[in-house]
C-alpha cells in the first residue's frame, strides 16, 4: 500500500510538472515555429508535424532534454558545481536573444513557483540565475520518478506548448494538434532514450535554420509569441 501510493504521487507530480497550466509562461513562446509559418513554410498540418518531429530529435533531445538528464542525479547528489556548470552550458549556448530571454525568463518564474512547495528554493537558488532546464530538473529531483521517467515529463511539457504554439500560429484545428501530439508522444521515448545516452562531449545547441527563424521572428510583423 505505501509504495502504491508513492507511486501514485510521483505520477501526480509527474503529471503536474509537465502541465501547460504550470505558470511559468512557456505558452509564450514558440521557439520558431511562429517564424517558420512566415519564411519556412510550414502551412499544414503533414509539414508542422515533421518540422516538430525533426526539432524534438535535432535540438531537444541533443541538447535541453539531455541537459535534464545529467542535471537530475546532480540535484539528488547535491552537487552544487555539477548544476553551476551545466546551467552555465545552457545560459551561453542559446542561438539567440530570444531564445536566451526565454530560458532567464521560464527558469525564474519556475523558480518563485518552486518556492510555493519547496521551503528550501530561495537558499538553494539564491546565487544560481536557474535556467529553465535546471530549475526543472530540481523539481524533477525531489520527485520520487526515476531519471528516465522524469525527461518523459519534460519532454512532454516542451511538446503540448509546442503543438498550442503550432494550432495558433499555422493555423490548425484542435483534431489536427492533437494527432500532432500523438505523433510526438509516439517519438519522445526513443528522444529520452537517445538524450540519456549522451555525455557533455556530446550535447549540442546547434541548429542554424532555428537560430535565424528566431532572430528574424524577432522583426516580425504581428507576432503572436515573444519567440
Amino acid at each position: 500500500m505505501a509504495e502504491d501510493k508513492a507511486a501514485a504521487q510521483s505520477l501526480l507530480q509527474l503529471i503536474w510538472l509537465a502541465s501547460p497550466a504550470l505558470p511559468v509562461g512557456g505558452f509564450s513562446y514558440s521557439e520558431g515555429v511562429e517564424a517558420a509559418v512566415e519564411w519556412a513554410g510550414i502551412d499544414s498540418e503533414a509539414k508542422a508535424t515533421e518540422w516538430l518531429a525533426d526539432q524534438l530529435h535535432l535540438s531537444f533531445a541533443r541538447g535541453d532534454l539531455a541537459l535534464v538528464a545529467q542535471a537530475i542525479p546532480a540535484w539528488r547528489a547535491s552537487d552544487a558545481a555539477r548544476i553551476r556548470k551545466l546551467n552555465e552550458w545552457v545560459m551561453t549556448t542559446r542561438e539567440s536573444a530570444e531564445f536566451f530571454l526565454q530560458t532567464e525568463q521560464m527558469g525564474r518564474s519556475f523558480v518563485e513557483w518552486l518556492k510555493l512547495h519547496h521551503a528550501d528554493t530561495a537558499e538553494v537558488f539564491a546565487d544560481l540565475p536557474a535556467s529553465y532546464p535546471v530549475a526543472f530538473a530540481f523539481a524533477l529531483s525531489r520527485t520520487g520518478a526515476t531519471v528516465h521517467d522524469g525527461c518523459l515529463a519534460f519532454a512532454f511539457g516542451w511538446a503540448e506548448n509546442m503543438v498550442a504554439a503550432a494550432v495558433k500560429a499555422v493555423p490548425l484545428g484542435q483534431s489536427a494538434g492533437q494527432r500532432i501530439l500523438a505523433r510526438l508522444a509516439n517519438e519522445i521515448p526513443a528522444a529520452v532514450d537517445r538524450a540519456m545516452q549522451l555525455g557533455d562531449g556530446e550535447r549540442q545547441a546547434f541548429a542554424p535554420l532555428l537560430a535565424v527563424l528566431s532572430a528574424r521572428h524577432e522583426t516580425q510583423y504581428s507576432r503572436l509569441f515573444r519567440s
